[in-house]
């Protein structure tokens, strides 16, 4: 499906395309199924614009090859909220938000913080959001050095 027009329409294409990621990721914390596998099954219906299904298989495979140094990034930043003792969708969000935060330096940095905030607290509710806040915001400082809402940049 094409990408919505406008900038209205591509925020809406990755609002999507995050929430996608975010569930494939999540499913695959079961077992069953690859994170990959759980995106295309859902992305074969072709209704997902491709502004949206681009940066939805972007983030599965940034935490599907980047999952152990997520993780020990995670444990870092977060040493009172060991990795393995998160819940699954905690996980998952934490996951996926480090991936875009850290490899998609096509999305403003204090964008992705908002989005995954707003993403955490809609699945996980208000402990996860402040968990994901502190966790990227420290991100944000470490990687760039300046305070995370005047941000747009990215290490590689």
């Amino acid at each position: 499906m094409p990408t919505p027009r406008g900038a209205a329409g591509r925020h809406a294409a990755e609002q999507e395309g995050r929430r996608l990621a975010l569930a494939a990721v999540f499913e695959a914390e079961f077992g069953q199924r690859t994170a990959q596998a759980v995106l295309e099954r859902t992305l074969a219906d072709g209704s997902v614009p491709e502004a949206g299904a681009a940066l939805a298989r972007h983030l599965v495979d940034i935490v599907a090859r980047d999952r152990e140094d997520l993780d020990a990034m995670l444990a870092r930043l977060a040493p009172a909220h060991p990795v393995v003792s998160l819940a699954r969708m905690d996980r998952a969000l934490l996951r996926c938000a480090l991936g875009e935060v850290l490899h998609s330096p096509a999305t403003p940095m204090r964008v992705a913080i908002a989005e995954w905030v707003g993403l955490a607290r809609t699945f996980s509710g208000e402990p996860a959001r402040r968990l994901v806040n502190g966790v990227l915001g420290r991100v944000a400082s470490e990687v760039v050095g300046t305070d995370s809402a005047t941000d747009n940049h990215r290490a590689t």
